[in-house]
């Protein structure tokens, strides 16, 4: 299919197969995975009227499923490394957020006490930790009152849905990401929205020339209108990107083109569909791009589209065929140090938040700092960093000089600018190593032995399902295991290569498992031998 056919509508690929057995639709509950069955019997979202009932009488009266699974659905996670204290992962559409949100959560956090943290993600939003069960009714009730939910932020659901952390601010910006994310966030969200999806599901939005999201399941990235490329944008569809243990692949085109007022019915339909036609019987086989596979990608587009015309009507224009060309052709900026709004006499000021990891009175002063500088809105992004917004040029010293920003600095090393880093052993049965501690300790290291001509971008994951995104990172690390001395000893897998540009390609396993100790040096010799670095002089 070409760039100037100019509608789908009247697909001539294959139909849509019968569902097979490994599809899960329509299956007997015994040929249901346990988690399916799981599910089936009681959705997580109808616990929320029992759920001050459920506080009361306790976490360990709770029966597996619904303590492992059902109150993911109400953005609540049970921790088994942290018995008693729980999670709770926010929905914050396009990684937005307001002064009096983060302090009310900053609350949260701090009645806590030592066991209280809050992480940015890589999907913009926040994770609040340490919290007991009793907590969660008068805080979600708290949330509600000031527009926050953490509804169906885990597990088989559509996540939070990202876009450009610039939205509205950015001179290169090509669309305001921000009404799109927020349509399609009430969209899902509605009484008919998705309630028990085959896997979890990542949705993006772009909106500038530097907006990566092929590792979504979905994602939607500007494009010209292949009917009229002199007018208003809209955006080229892309679909399966996802990382795991077992398979990692970056998002194809789907073939598709869509005004930015169809993205909310037709990410609906997309998710019907995968709903319907998931695999439901092997949860290793049940992300998107295995039902993309199976069915074949016209087949799968044609389905997709007749979703789409079922629930938009006959009368609504179709989806218009495209090539997959888009204006994303760069890697995305770390937004650090004070920048120029499009704004006249504004900008904004990006703070590097070491590893993402926030203490309660660092979010109260950043909620300070929001208000006393800016306008009180902040931003989350994708790197795990915080933006504060609006600006005007006479107070940009003033905020400069403000103690938090020591902390966390405007203008850190080009190593600690752009790395990431998943939870971590700490917090997760599965890491392997302590992920953040772990990071921020080579990486203070390294700049004290090296100097970089330029940053270069490093993801930090504790286990295989890549929470951390290994591959698209220029290094990623992976946590293992190796033989040390005789013994087995906490190690990490080093992966190389990954480019988030015009010409994407994930990062590939480098060697084999490096011991934690040995770490630094190993990281050292490539970072001289492949990305330029000099060594520092001797003190």
């Amino acid at each position: 299919m070409n760039s100037t056919d100019t509608s789908v509508a009247n697909d001539t690929a294959s139909p849509t197969p019968d569902p097979s057995p490994s599809d899960g639709s329509a299956l007997p509950p015994a040929e249901l995975s346990k988690v399916e069955r799981a599910k089936a019997e009681l959705c997580g979202l109808d616990l929320a009227p029992r759920l001050a009932e459920l506080a009361a009488a306790g976490w360990e009266s709770l029966d597996e499923a619904t303590l492992t699974i059902r109150l993911k659905w109400l953005g609540i996670f049970f921790r088994p490394v942290t018995p008693g204290r729980f999670m709770v992962r926010l929905r914050l559409p396009n990684g937005v957020l307001r002064a009096d949100q983060l302090e009310l959560l900053a609350d949260a956090v701090d009645r806590c006490g030592e066991h209280g943290s809050a992480d940015i993600t890589t999907r913009q939003n926040l994770q609040l930790r340490g919290l007991l069960l009793e907590d969660m009714p008068p805080l979600l009730e708290g949330m509600e009152r000031v527009g926050l939910t953490s509804r169906q932020s885990g597990h088989d659901n559509p996540r939070n849905i990202t876009g450009n952390p610039l939205a509205g601010l950015d001179p290169e910006e090509l669309i305001d990401t921000r009404p799109l994310v927020a349509a399609i966030q009430a969209r899902l969200l509605a009484d008919d929205g998705p309630r028990n999806l085959p896997r979890k599901f990542n949705v993006a939005v772009g909106g500038a020339p530097d907006s990566f999201l092929l590792h979504n399941d979905l994602a939607f990235l500007p494009a010209p209108d292949p009917q009229d490329p002199a007018g208003p944008l809209g955006f080229t569809v892309m679909v399966g990107g996802f990382f795991s243990a077992q398979r990692n692949a970056l998002a194809v085109p789907l073939g598709l083109w869509l005004r930015p007022d169809q993205l909310p019915d037709f990410t609906l339909a997309l998710l019907r569909h995968y709903d319907a036609h998931g695999n439901r019987v092997q949860r290793n086989r049940s992300r998107l791009m295995y039902l993309v596979d199976g069915l074949g990608l016209a087949a799968y587009r044609q389905a997709v589209v007749a979703a789409y015309r079922e629930l938009a009507g006959a009368s609504a224009q179709a989806p218009l065929a495209h090539d997959g060309r888009h204006l994303v052709v760069r890697p995305p900026r770390d937004g650090l140090g004070f920048q120029l709004q499009k704004q006249a006499g504004l900008h904004w000021a990006g703070l590097h938040v070491p590893m993402g990891r926030l203490d309660a009175a660092a979010m109260l002063e950043l909620a300070r700092l929001a208000r006393t500088y800016g306008s009180g809105e902040l931003r989350l992004t994708e790197a795990q960093n915080v933006l504060i917004v609006n600006v005007p040029a006479d107070r940009l010293a003033a905020l400069g000089a403000e103690p938090l920003l020591a902390r966390f600095r405007l203008e850190p090393g080009a190593l600690q600018a752009e790395a990431v880093s998943c939870t971590g052993s700490r917090y997760c049965s599965f890491a392997l190593i302590p992920t953040k501690r772990t990071a921020q300790t080579v990486i203070d290291e390294l700049e004290r032995r090296l100097e970089l001509p330029e940053a270069v971008r490093s993801h930090w994951t504790g286990c295989p399902n890549a929470c951390g995104q290994p591959y698209m990172g220029q290094i990623g690390l992976m946590g293992a295991k190796a033989r040390q001395d005789g013994q087995m000893v906490e190690a990490a897998k080093i992966f190389l290569g990954g480019r988030l540009d015009s010409d994407p390609q994930l990062a590939e396993l480098h060697g084999k498992a490096v011991p934690l100790s040995e770490l630094p040096d190993v990281l050292e010799g490539l970072l001289v031998e492949r990305f330029g670095a000099r060594r520092r002089a001797a003190p």
